[in-house]
């Protein structure tokens, strides 16, 4: 066992610190693309979970329907298999980018496959607002953008954090399938290395690794919702 830990310590994806194959770079790229991922899924997500929550309900029948096929649209997405879309998305990854490896095209793919995903998140999240509150603040003259600003969001800020949490763990998973694409990260090393290498250290040490990121982000996901919780700090 500890001559097999040894040789496993040898290994120069462990040694080396920079390059496709450093088990260190690739946790970089990892957060890399995880990280800029979830910022640009939040910037367009959060939006569009309000706009699919302020729609359902519109007087304006043309409002409705057009609720009923962004519905339609973010649905189709997120029930699409996440290899395929990235496959799929090769061509306007080369279109947009130059290019249709990397971090960088694979984050094409990544958002994606996330913002209709955290989008619906988002607005199951309005919904667990009490109607009262809205209503009551409504009376008072709010205007919708303030109804949005002051009682929605702030409301349901405990969810849309958990929402998130939930969100970047599955953008994880997304990252280690987009490595068999060449995108970089640690699903690239475990695939190349690991996999097609007959590396089984590298398949350990980034499954660990991977296991470990997602613990940490819950558990930062977990601190963060209950500290915007007004609920738990007044019960």
């Amino acid at each position: 066992m500890i001559e097999t830990l040894q040789e496993w310590a040898q290994n120069r994806a462990f040694t080396e610190w920079t390059g496709t194959g450093s088990l260190w770079w690739s946790i970089l790229v990892t957060l890399y693309m995880t990280a800029g991922t979830m910022v640009l899924t939040v910037l367009l997500g959060l939006p569009l979970g309000v706009a699919l929550f302020e729609t359902e309900s519109s007087p304006r029948p043309a409002v409705r329907a057009a609720n009923r096929v962004v519905g339609f649209v973010v649905n189709v997405l997120r029930s699409f298999p996440f290899f395929i879309l990235i496959i799929a998305l090769i061509p306007l990854s080369q279109l947009l980018l130059g290019r249709s490896t990397g971090p960088n095209a694979a984050m094409l793919a990544l958002v994606i496959a996330s913002v209709p995903f955290a989008a619906r998140l988002f607005e199951l999240n309005l919904r667990e607002i009490p109607a009262g509150k809205i209503e009551a603040v409504q009376m008072m003259g709010a205007t919708r953008w303030q109804v949005i600003r002051q009682v929605l969001i702030p409301e349901a800020l405990p969810g849309i954090i958990g929402s998130i949490t939930t969100t970047t763990i599955a953008v994880i998973g997304y990252t280690a399938m987009a490595g068999s694409v060449n995108s970089g990260g640690l699903g690239q090393l475990a695939y190349n290395r690991g996999y097609t290498g007959y590396q089984s250290e590298i398949i350990v040490a980034t499954v660990i690794l991977l296991v470990l990121i997602v613990i940490a982000v819950q558990w930062i996901g977990s601190r963060l919702g209950r500290a915007v919780d007004h609920r738990a700090r007044t019960a």
